[in-house]
């Protein structure tokens, strides 16, 4: 089975499958709130935004602490992130600290006022054929999630590299992963499916910077143990290395923003394409 699953996905990931008769939802996730003056806009636009429960990569504070009420009285759904922590900093207490993020980021839902089964979506940067350490990390930080009484996910590159073993993405590696911990696992929490919101800002499959909606959803085989419900088809800035063929159509820096708002720091975003205006919050 495990086998299968890594060749569906390899030949899944580098290829995008129609979805005819689902309908698309647009969001936007960024690492700091886009503050309230423009939250009317960009739900003219965008049904889901990101939110981060503790301080995402780069940042110094979270600015959307305290936000959720705020965001849903404008109506939108939202893409919960928790930033997991690289792998310089996990040695061999990787498990060990995967578990107590896992009961951090249940604490910090439940503070935020997100409902239990909440998905939460640990943000793994670091692309390409994971450690060990970094296996232990993010299975131990799912586990803690699950026990917690909320569902697990992670957001991880989907884009194919190659190394000494062959070609390999994150997202393959983890859904290869979860499919051989799951075989060997007594039926419970520990065989729920894995949610996995992939990041493939190549053109194609991206259709690059734009809120036109793509009709194809890069996605891996439903597999009862991993689906991906969203795809993060451009980011802010571009990153040039691979999404050079893509249309011309951000600013000098390479940011895309959003619709509707005036260029600068507050309205630059990343764009994604889920299956549910409500990507966390709906089973």
């Amino acid at each position: 089975m495990a086998r299968r699953t890594l060749i569906l996905i390899l030949l899944l990931c580098g290829s995008v499958c129609a979805l005819p008769a689902q309908k698309r939802y647009l969001g936007f996730d960024r690492n700091s709130y886009p503050g309230e003056v423009a939250l009317a806009t960009l739900r003219k636009t965008f049904d889901y935004t990101s939110y981060w429960l503790n301080v995402p990569p780069g940042a110094k504070v979270n600015t959307w602490k305290g936000k959720r009420a705020l965001l849903k009285k404008q109506g939108f759904g939202f893409l919960v992130l928790f930033n997991g922590r690289n792998a310089s900093a996990l040695g061999s207490r990787a498990r060990a600290l995967g578990l107590a993020d896992g009961r951090t980021a249940v604490a910090a839902a439940a503070r935020e006022g997100f409902a239990p089964g909440v998905l939460i979506f640990l943000d793994q940067e670091q692309g390409g054929r994971m450690m060990a350490e970094q296996l232990a990390y993010v299975f131990g930080w799912i586990d803690a999630v699950r026990a917690g009484g909320d569902r697990a996910g992670v957001y991880c590159s989907g884009i194919v590299v190659e190394d000494e073993d062959g070609k390999i993405s994150t997202a393959q590696h983890l859904a290869d992963e979860a499919a051989s911990r799951a075989k060997k696992s007594p039926v419970g929490k520990s065989r729920e499916r894995l949610a996995l919101w992939i990041a493939d800002d190549q053109c194609p499959p991206s259709p690059g910077c734009t809120v036109e909606k793509p009709k194809l959803l890069p996605e891996f085989a439903r597999d009862p143990k991993v689906w991906v419900p969203v795809w993060q088809y451009a980011q802010s800035p571009q990153r040039t290395e691979f999404s050079a063929g893509c249309p011309k159509i951000t600013d000098e820096e390479g940011l895309c923003f959003a619709p509707g708002l005036p260029p600068g720091p507050d309205s630059y975003v990343d764009l994604n394409l889920a299956d549910s205006p409500n990507p966390s919050e709906i089973p």
